[in-house]
């Protein structure tokens, strides 16, 4: 008698637990949303979309604004299906993240206003207008001869990143091929010094100590140069130092997007 009690326990144990597994499983699923936006299908939590009081976004969710569905049942939004994971990132991190070389602010603010999220719009316009202003701003790089500033290039960009990306490029080639000799080049905010730019007859050359044994011409610095500003969607306005005869032995160059 008491065995089948206990087994009549254990069954009511185990019924019950199903049923409140059943249950998490049916609330997690109700959580779930799939929203197709302009034919882009997002699935993300309930809790995400509406963390925004008063958002467009809660407003669907919560039943306060209609929306349409699509052939399957999904919410559909009418906007850029591409620059949604733009505003969903946003819902779901709490700040502004955007790739490198992100360059649709004006379109990804008109999306925040759509979807009624002030904080994701100011944000963006924030963005903008920095890189409206430093567009505006020609930064440069210069790579000189710390005994003699007349030997070098100077590099002109409307891209404050693009020159932190060139002289990363330059001080990491330098450093490769100075390997032991740290103390031949020094690195300030524009200006990198070498000890020993001399002049010989194939051109100007970095040289460790005084064996002469070659390690860059300024011609290789340069078109590396052009190269990265290229890749980059740069163009070569113009040489600043057009008397030379030609790039490869202009002391300046000049680029703008």
């Amino acid at each position: 008698m008491e065995r089948k009690t206990n087994r009549r326990e254990k069954e009511c144990e185990e019924n019950h637990s199903n049923s409140e597994g059943s249950e998490q499983d049916r609330d997690y699923k109700t959580s779930l949303i799939t929203l197709n936006v302009g034919g882009y299908l997002y699935i993300t939590q309930k809790q995400t979309l509406t963390k925004y009081p008063d958002s467009f976004l809660e407003g669907i969710i919560n039943g306060k604004i209609m929306c349409p569905c699509d052939a399957d049942g999904h919410y559909f939004i009418d906007r850029d299906g591409l620059l949604f994971r733009h505003i969903l990132n946003f819902l779901r991190n709490g700040e502004l993240l955007l790739p490198e070389g992100f360059r649709e602010n004006q379109l990804l603010a008109q999306e925040a206003d759509f979807f009624q999220l002030k904080v994701l719009s100011d944000a963006v316009k924030s963005r903008w207008e920095k890189e409206q202003l430093a567009s505006r701003e020609t930064t440069f790089l210069e790579i000189t001869d710390s005994h003699d500033r007349s030997q070098g290039l100077r590099i002109f960009c409307n891209a404050p990143d693009f020159i932190a990306k060139i002289k990363s490029r330059i001080v990491l080639v330098s450093k490769s091929r100075l390997d032991g000799f740290p103390e031949e080049f020094s690195v300030s905010s524009n200006i990198i010094q070498f000890k020993y730019f001399i002049k010989s007859e194939n051109g100007t050359r970095l040289v460790l100590k005084e064996d002469n044994t070659f390690v860059c011409t300024l011609e290789t610095l340069k078109f590396e140069a052009i190269m990265m500003a290229l890749k980059c969607g740069f163009r070569l306005l113009t040489s600043l130092d057009c008397s030379k005869g030609s790039i490869v032995h202009s002391d300046a160059l000049h680029f703008i997007k």
